[in-house]
């Protein structure tokens, strides 16, 4: 999940993750990169398998008829039943326990009691649990059938994308080399890769060093990856431009030209022979 507008620089992340939020009690300020240790890797195990869980039994329950308010009811219902607490709730303000965000709508939609889910649309689902100090977070989009050949194209080369990224993770392998896996993977298909919105640590933090983008770039740093980094490795990308606006409540990205959007995340563990999906729904 990317609950803030786009990380362009590390400081600006820093002074963002020092921010006080509705579900930590006081996160501790960012030290840099943090490499988790096997215990704490296992409390994140935690979380993560409740957030995989509630991103599965979403994708089942999804129906026409139902509102996004409805999906963010059962998300916080089910998170608190598993023994955590709502990652996104009351962060930097933000008003619900998901992220629903429907066709056009690129990230950080507001789950809506007027926001009714009808045959062929695209929803992206977003949401993170916080459990025995750590965080998990994730994404899917979920295609309400009928959906058009495009659509649903779309929403294949989004998935896929976040596992050419995936594929790309080892200790002593780049932020660059899973940011050109993603964009060559989206770029092949003709769909266009967001640049307003980046990946991110995760852990104690919702939102830690460092960015995870997912497109070539030089504003951001290259980092290598070490064994212990646990990141949000999350492509989003758009049928047309990829350029987006924010809408007035001030959270809601859509894209410019009103054309589709997909997005999927995972949080993953660095090993030193590849990596680790926390967020793995096949195994819950």
């Amino acid at each position: 999940m990317n609950i803030l507008s786009a990380l362009r620089s590390q400081s600006s992340q820093s002074k963002q993750d020092k921010s006080a939020t509705a579900t930590q009690s006081g996160p501790r300020p960012s030290k840099g990169i943090e490499l988790k240790s096997k215990r704490e890797v296992d409390l994140m195990r935690e979380s993560s398998a409740i957030v995989a869980t509630v991103l599965k039994e979403i994708s089942e329950i999804i129906e026409p008829g139902m509102t996004t308010l409805d999906l963010d009811a059962y998300a916080e219902k089910r998170i608190r039943e598993m023994g955590a607490v709502p990652s996104f709730k009351g962060y930097h303000g933000f008003p619900a326990s998901i992220c629903a965000s429907v066709n056009q709508e690129v990230v950080h939609g507001i789950p809506s009691a007027k926001r009714v889910i009808k045959a062929g649309d695209i929803v992206k689902i977003d949401t993170g649990a916080y459990k025995n100090g750590f965080h998990g977070d994730s994404c899917i989009t979920i295609a309400v059938p009928p959906v058009s050949d495009r659509a649903a194209k779309l929403v294949q080369v989004a998935e896929e994308a976040l596992f050419k990224g995936i594929a790309q993770v080892k200790a002593g392998k780049y932020l660059l080399d899973i940011a050109g896996a993603i964009q060559d993977h989206v770029v092949a298909h003709g769909f266009t890769v967001v640049e307003d919105f980046t990946g991110h640590g995760v852990g104690r933090n919702l939102h830690e060093e460092p960015s995870v983008f997912n497109f070539r770039t030089h504003q951001l740093p290259n980092v290598r990856l070490r064994a212990g980094m646990t990141l949000a490795i999350e492509p989003i990308i758009n049928m047309g431009s990829k350029n987006v606006r924010i809408l007035r409540d001030k959270w809601t990205a859509v894209t410019v030209d009103n054309q589709l959007s997909a997005q999927f995340e995972h949080t993953v563990l660095v090993t030193e022979d590849g990596y680790e999906i926390l967020t793995d729904r096949s195994k819950v």
